[in-house]
């Protein structure tokens, strides 16, 4: 199985993210094929913490530009009352794996009843200082905002970064769901990976990184 990644200066596709290309920390991955696309499967680790659970893309860096790819969580087997099926891209991963820009969706909280969930449903962190819960806190409404997305249905993310701007278009919509003007990292570079938080089966599909001219 393979995720298709591709590079602006390219003039073919490139497969760089099959799962024996993949850096697994605090996850595990498995090829599937999931709604009818060949698919990664990043699967919950039950006997590690799932904090800083990444699939990193070995050999891809990433300063400014484009990243798309074919994403859907789900609720996992035995998953907590917390789970809300978290999948996204982080970005500019430094070799700690623990540093890194995150973007993401709760696809359990677009359709929720209560209001305030619904407006959880798409976030950005930035790994290890600026969590959801200190952002939260501290700025509350500013990087979280709501996107209809579906449990478990496939879901085209694309994210653009240039600098400290990193802007999150979900559903190849013209406008973004999400604006962050104040990348907490700053400008730098890094990897990609994929991501997927606790109680989630996440899957990914068709990775596409366009780097800027």
């Amino acid at each position: 199985m393979k995720l298709l990644l591709a590079a602006a200066l390219c003039a073919a596709a490139v497969d760089a993210a099959n799962v024996n290309q993949l850096e697994l920390h605090s996850i595990r991955a498995g090829s599937a094929r999931y709604r009818g696309k060949n698919a990664i499967h990043l699967i919950p680790d039950p006997v590690r913490d799932n904090d800083d659970a990444l699939a990193i893309v070995e050999g891809l860096k990433f300063r400014d530009g484009v990243i798309e790819a074919d994403v859907a969580g789900d609720l996992a087997p035995g998953h907590s009352d917390s789970a809300r099926g978290f999948v996204g891209i982080a970005f500019r991963v430094q070799p700690d794996a623990r540093h890194y820009e995150l973007l993401s969706l709760r696809p359990a909280n677009a359709r929720a009843a209560d209001q305030l969930r619904r407006n959880h449903t798409a976030a950005y962190e930035g790994h290890p200082d600026f969590n959801f819960d200190r952002l939260r806190k501290e700025s509350n409404g500013v990087y979280e905002s709501y996107v209809d997305v579906e449990l478990g249905a496939w879901t085209h993310l694309k994210i653009v970064v240039n600098g400290v701007t990193a802007r999150m278009f979900v559903n190849r919509a013209t406008q973004p769901c999400l604006i962050v003007n104040d990348l907490k990292l700053g400008a730098g570079e890094g990897a990609v990976a994929l991501w997927s938080g606790p109680g989630t089966d996440g899957f990914f599909a068709n990775l596409r990184v366009t780097p800027a001219k």
